[in-house]
Formats: structure tokens, C-alpha cells, sequence
């Protein structure tokens, strides 16, 4: 079973004290206002352009670049690709299914990627689809494993597909024939969402639901090594989920990677072994730059952490609660969205909140895009929109 984080987020953000879902009491949780903030410069919106979004799914659809174009979708079924120099559509496809008697949405769930020749995209009906990038065409669709909640990754020839219900399942990515595919273990009740794979010298990285890290080649699917980075804990059901959602980071033979009520940890590339570990649960994934992996943790805190053994740095503690995006680094910033659509630049040496602009009152969840010197960032209702600092 999966817990939707939408869920997880009412329950546990917004409910009173009393009986909860797992048996236990609740305790009160305070969303942190947003702060007042004085702009130290000023944010311009570039452009504008939309797809057909729902603001009542919990959905982490979020824009992609690649050579020039912004690829972005609607849940419903439409896939775009947008000039990132001045927001008009390039091509516009819907991929949902129209008859005289019924309509079926495609339920895209998987995120959008990209490479040289196609855009991919998965749903939640179990379904991978392969655009040309040129034009939109559809070139390919396959039935898969299971619903895909996470990016689509390619490689060489290779497609890489993380599903819900476990399945790491690789996919010839012209043809989409089937490669090869490993079965991993589901617990019963986990978060919804998956982490996406990182590739590095031939092997696929990611985490899993049971709170390990996993390296896999991706020519044959054999297992290189896994390494348990967040162990269940606690009397309630929530406190025993692990998941680790995050996609891994890698730099040299370094993998960074980071787990619910777990840890942020670094480990050797060549074998998954602890080379440091902290303290620290979160299901976003993070960034890093030189010195520092910057961090949101589970309660919305905002950390940088050391690469240099995992000693805190800074926490910003403003934003406790907003249902953050993940962070991405923009100039010398921070920049995290949150669900009533505000976007924070936060100073990357010290932490401090230094500017804010409201983009939609739909609310942000998806990851901002950072290309050139713009900010990209899709609402929950679907609007796209591109921001400078000036």
C-alpha cells in the first residue's frame, strides 16, 4: 500500500490532537506562515505558457531541459516543448485517449526526461511513452511493471524504469523492447513516490522502499551492492516508513543520498559502504555545490551540510511545514517553492531568506528548472513560468 504523501500531509500537518489513521495520538503540527520578506533584488517573470494541470492531484510533473526546450506535462495526458528563450510552444501533443462513448486521461505520474532523440514520460496506468523531440510523434508506448512515479532515465541504449510496486525494469530506449528486469522488495505501506536513478559508470543508482541505496548495471541488471541507509523505527506505522525517495547524487567516489526518518549519507561508490552518515530524514532530493549538500529535511527545515563529514552548516527554520520543493541552487541562492506558490531565494552561505515573489496561488510542488539565468517553475494548475533576478 502506498501512503499518499497528499495524505501524509493532512494528517500529519493539519490535524488536532486525537485518534489518528495508525492508532496513536497526533500531535499539533504549526505551518509557519509565510515570511515577511524585503526583497534585496528584484525577481522578473521572462514568460508564461500552460498545460492543463489539476490543482487537486498531488503531483511532482515538473519541467526538463534539454538543448534549448523545456519539455513539460499535464497529468491529463498533454506533452509540451516550450522555447526557453522566450516561452512559445514548439509542439503541443495530448497523449489522452478520445472516443464518441468515453475519454481516458493518461495519468502521467513519471516526470518528464530527455535526450538527443526522445522525450519519456510515465503514468500512473502503467504505461512509458517515447516522444520525438523534434516534433512530439509518438515513436513508442510500453506497458511496464507498474505505475511509474518516477523519472524515466536513459542511457546508451537503454532505458531505465523504477516503478511503484518495485520493478527495475530496463527498456531498449528506440524500440522500447524489453532489456531485462529485477524484482525489489515492497514493504506494505510506504510513501508514494520513487526514487529516480542516477547514472554513473554503467550502473544505476537509487533508493528503494525498504531505506537502502541500490547499485545495479544497467547491461544486465545484476546487482553491484546495497547499503541500508534508514532502519524502521517507532510504535506507529509511520514511524517505520524508510523510504528512500531521493535520487542519489554522485560526484567522483562519492554517492550521496539521503532517507525518511533516516539518514543524509555519503557513500563509496565502488562498493556502497558508510563513508560518513548524519542524522537527517527527508523524501526530497537535494542539491550540492563545492562544499555543501543542501538539504530540505522532512519538517521543511532547510540545511546545508557539509560534505566534509555532515556537519550542519546552517538551518533555516522559516519555512517549517510549507510542503517545500525540492531545493535547486540558482546563482549564489537557494530556491525552494512551497504550497501556496511562493518562491524563496535563500542566501546559500548563511541561509537567510533574501527575496520572495508569488508565482501561483495554485501552490508549487514540483522541482524548479534552473537553465541559463532562468527559473523555471510549473503550478499546480498548470501555468509555466520563467523568472530572472535582476
Amino acid at each position: 500500500m502506498k501512503l499518499s504523501k497528499s495524505l501524509f500531509i493532512s494528517v500529519f500537518m493539519f490535524s488536532l490532537v486525537g485518534c489518528s489513521l495508525f492508532g496513536k495520538e497526533e500531535e499539533i503540527v504549526q505551518v509557519s506562515p509565510s515570511p515577511t520578506v524585503n526583497n534585496q533584488f528584484s525577481i522578473q517573470q521572462v514568460w508564461r505558457n500552460s498545460t492543463a494541470g489539476n490543482t487537486h492531484i498531488y503531483s511532482l510533473l515538473g519541467p526538463i531541459n534539454y538543448d534549448n526546450a523545456v519539455y513539460v506535462a499535464s497529468r491529463s495526458g498533454q506533452v509540451k516543448a516550450v522555447d526557453l528563450s522566450n516561452g512559445h510552444t514548439i509542439w503541443d501533443k495530448n497523449l489522452s485517449q478520445s472516443t464518441l462513448f468515453s475519454s481516458k486521461t493518461a495519468l502521467f505520474s513519471g516526470g518528464v526526461s530527455a535526450d538527443d532523440k526522445y522525450v519519456y514520460i510515465g503514468s500512473e496506468r502503467a504505461v512509458v511513452y517515447a516522444l520525438d523531440r523534434n516534433d512530439g510523434n509518438v515513436i513508442w508506448e510500453k506497458p511496464v511493471r507498474g505505475e511509474v512515479l518516477a523519472r524515466p532515465v536513459s542511457s546508451a541504449d537503454k532505458l531505465i524504469i523504477h516503478t511503484a510496486n518495485g520493478n527495475l525494469q530496463a527498456l531498449n530506449r528506440n524500440t522500447g523492447a524489453d532489456e531485462w528486469d529485477v524484482m525489489l522488495e515492497v514493504p506494505p505501506l510506504s510513501l508514494r513516490g520513487n526514487s529516480t536513478p542516477t547514472i554513473a559508470h554503467g550502473a544505476a543508482i537509487f533508493g528503494d522502499d525498504t531505506g537502502h541505496v541500490n547499485a545495479y548495471y544497467i547491461n544486465n541488471g545484476q546487482l553491484i551492492w546495497q547499503q541500508r541507509i534508514s532502519q524502521p523505527s517507532g510504535s506507529t506505522e509511520i514511524a517505520k516508513l524508510n523510504d528512500v525517495d531521493s535520487t542519489p547524487i554522485i560526484e567522483g567516489n562519492l554517492a550521496y543520498a539521503i532517507g525518511y526518518n533516516g539518514n543524509v549519507v555519503a557513500l563509496d561508490l565502488s562498493n556502497g559502504q558508510i563513508v560518513w552518515r548524519k542524522e537527517m530524514g527527508s523524501t526530497h532530493s537535494f542539491v550540492v555545490d563545492s562544499q555543501q549538500l543542501f538539504v530540505v529535511d522532512q519538517n521543511d527545515n532547510v540545511r546545508a551540510v557539509s560534505k566534509n563529514g555532515g556537519t550542519i552548516l546552517w538551518t533555516q527554520a522559516g519555512l517549517l511545514h510549507r510542503q517545500l520543493t525540492d531545493p535547486v541552487i540558482y546563482e549564489n541562492y537557494i530556491v525552494v517553492g512551497d504550497f501556496e506558490g511562493y518562491l524563496y531565494w535563500l542566501d546559500k552561505d548563511n541561509g537567510e531568506i533574501v527575496a520572495k515573489t508569488q508565482v501561483s496561488s495554485s501552490g508549487l510542488i514540483s522541482k524548479p528548472l534552473v537553465v541559463d539565468n532562468k527559473i523555471v517553475v510549473q503550478a499546480k494548475n498548470g501555468d509555466i513560468y520563467a523568472f530572472t533576478k535582476k
